[in-house]
């Protein structure tokens, strides 16, 4: 089995190691040489760092992880993806897991003190300054969320659990940014006609080449938001935004006129695509099926409203209290349910025109397959239509990964109370690394893993499925318990009427996050796990 021997070499080496280093400790006050080794720094550093923790975490615990986490975390991805020198790659980051824990573990009363402290200054001097009674001011403070530790001390790991997402998802992100830069680079330096070639897609992302393009797009994210230039950013996208907008409903009209004959005589006709789109077709469907549709819808709505991820919480504490939610959310629902339903009408007809409906298994790169075409189709026009929107959704995905690298770099600034300019260089490392990984999981380190909902997929895939089909639904399922029953809807009740507008949906709310969503969300997370086929067969 190839590089096989790697992965012995290297579990043999931690093993001596380690048992060196027990040895040592063990035998530390019976040595002749009292001279200090790296050894004995070693274990000084991690003494140090495990008292500055304030926590008990004896050493011998330390080293059984030091121990276990490489040889166990690269057997799993040995097991997982077969392929020997990715494992042993992944599996050299496990010496990290002990210093993690302890990182994890440590916790700054004096600096939370402070700023708890702060905030209630702040959260007093507001409420006096809006005309409250200092009684009133005061009991305001008293019952704000930030005084207390948590909802609910227990339910603390849901808010960890919930960091990871973006975490995981943004392994990946900057890789698709680089797909599109890639194709602003193709429309930027020729007419189009290399990216209507058919295997033109395939062949940029299978080779090692298109690395660059996704390193790239990462450190330009990594850049904007280590030099905090993020709100310029973000005035940019309120022009940009409206102008995509309204191409994208363009090229979906464009694509509705689209036609083409085949050998056989046979038209095909964009209006007969937007028919294939909009009509349900329910031939051999299955229980299962439905279930696996409905889980890709979820992951797809959830996504897009950056639902259980935890963006959406931090973009909604910085939510002013005159703003009407009830409003807000109805214009998030038409907005993301319109731009959702055009986009299909956008790719969806030009896919049926130029590829029947075995184009539609293309998955993540429709867009850079069918879209090509349409723009080639449109003559001289198509290469500035080409440029213009491509240019748009690659700045599109700069401030989603931007949002996304923002939110894990704020969590991290709290969590290891570092500043935001250390805290964006580590990540960036982190992130600039498996952006190549990621981006090589379709060459170097290719792999066909079959998912536990019955897909088969590459490393962007296998990370698609965990944070997205995996780790998404199981997030919903204890939000929706935390809020239904620990919490209660009325909870969530006043905040919406906080302002004085009537939350008309509070019933239906009270409903669906008590009953409907728990069993919706066990049954999706069932489902994405395998076990609900199991259990069904």
């Amino acid at each position: 089995m190839p590089y096989i021997h790697i992965i012995a070499l290297y579990e043999i080496f931690v093993i001596l190691v380690t048992l060196y280093f027990i040895i040592k400790l063990h035998f530390k006050n019976n040595r002749i040489s009292k001279e200090e080794d790296f050894i004995d720094l070693y274990e000084k550093r991690r003494k140090r760092l495990i008292e500055n923790a304030g926590i008990n975490f004896p050493m011998k615990n330390y080293l059984f992880l030091l121990i276990l986490s490489p040889i166990a975390l690269g057997t799993f991805i040995y097991v997982l993806t077969d392929n020997a020198m990715f494992s042993v790659i992944v599996g050299s980051f496990g010496v990290l897991v002990p210093r993690g824990l302890i990182i994890l573990l440590t916790y700054d009363n004096n600096k939370k003190f402070e700023e708890r402290y702060a905030k209630s200054l702040r959260q007093l001097s507001a409420s006096l300054e809006s005309g409250s009674s200092i009684l009133n001011a005061v009991n305001e403070v008293a019952n704000c969320a930030f005084l207390h530790e948590s909802m609910r001390k227990k339910w603390k790991f849901l808010g960890v659990i919930t960091f990871l997402v973006p975490v995981l998802i943004m392994t990946y992100y900057a890789v698709i940014g680089g797909w599109i830069l890639r194709y602003i680079v193709i429309y930027l330096t020729s007419s189009g006609k290399q990216a209507v070639a058919d295997n033109c897609f395939t062949s940029f992302i299978s080779s090692p080449s298109s690395v660059w393009y996704g390193l790239i797009f990462m450190f330009l994210t990594a850049l904007i938001v280590y030099n905090g230039v993020e709100k310029g950013i973000e005035r940019v996208s309120k022009f940009i935004m409206p102008v995509l907008l309204i191409m994208v409903i363009g090229i979906a009209i464009f694509s509705l006129t689209l036609k083409t004959t085949l050998d056989d005589g046979t038209v095909r006709t964009g209006l007969q695509g937007l028919k294939v789109y909009m009509k349900p077709d329910l031939t051999g469907i299955t229980i299962g099926r439905f279930l696996q549709i409905t889980l890709d819808a979820m992951s797809q709505l959830f996504f897009s409203l950056s639902v259980s991820m935890g963006i959406m919480i931090t973009y909604g504490s910085y939510v002013k209290k005159d703003v009407d939610l009830n409003k807000a959310v109805s214009q998030i629902e038409i907005m993301d349910t319109g731009v959702a339903f055009l986009a299909g009408v956008m790719i969806i007809p030009a896919v049926f025109v130029f590829s029947g409906l075995d184009g539609m298994s293309a998955g993540p790169g429709l867009m850079f397959v069918s879209l090509p075409k349409v723009f080639y189709c449109m003559g001289v026009v198509g290469r500035i239509i080409g440029i213009l929107f491509f240019v748009l959704a690659g700045f599109a995905a700069l401030t989603s990964c931007i949002s996304v690298l923002e939110s894990i770099t704020a969590n991290c600034m709290e969590l290891f109370h570092t500043e935001r300019k250390k805290t964006t260089r580590v990540l960036s490392v982190i992130y600039l690394i498996a952006t190549a990984v990621i981006a090589l999981g379709y060459s170097v380190f290719y792999v066909e893993v079959a998912l536990p909902n019955g897909s088969t997929g590459q490393l962007l895939d296998i990370m698609d499925y965990i944070s997205n089909s995996f780790m998404m639904p199981f997030i919903s399922l204890l939000s929706a318990i935390l809020i239904g029953w620990i919490m209660k809807p009325s909870w969530i009740a006043e905040e919406m009427e906080l302002n004085g507008k009537k939350f008309k949906r509070k019933k239906l709310y009270n409903v669906m996050m008590r009953y409907i969503m728990p069993v919706i969300m066990m049954i999706l997370f069932l489902q994405s796990t395998g076990v609900l086929n199991l259990i069904m067969k």
